[in-house]
């Protein structure tokens, strides 16, 4: 499973509820097992500087590679691009890339 996960700063705060908007549009996309769209809390102690994380899961690299392929991707990049100031983004396998893993709750 891949887990895909990219973090966003509004250049506005103004504007965040706009780039939740354009981003929930990736929601709708049926290549994901599964995909949030949510608001940083901003709690952490050293560094609050983002404003919106998506979270998503797929089965696998071609399942990714579906998603970011898909019309509404272009459009949601279309909407939220010119509101956001920084995005960063990050991608692993979780069979192949996690060699510590925690199982405590």
């Amino acid at each position: 499973m891949i887990r895909h996960i990219v973090f966003f700063s509004a250049k506005d705060e103004a504007h965040i509820d706009q780039i939740i908007e354009g981003l929930s549009l990736l929601t709708t996309i049926p290549h994901a097992r599964r995909l949030e769209v949510a608001r940083n809390r901003k709690t952490d102690q050293l560094g609050n500087d983002i404003d919106i994380v998506v979270y998503g899961e797929f089965d696998s690299e071609t399942e990714l590679a579906a998603y970011k392929a898909h019309e509404l991707y272009q459009e949601s990049i279309k909407r939220v691009r010119p509101l956001r100031e920084l995005r960063f983004a990050a991608d692993f396998d979780v069979s192949t890339d996690t060699p510590f893993a925690s199982t405590a709750g």
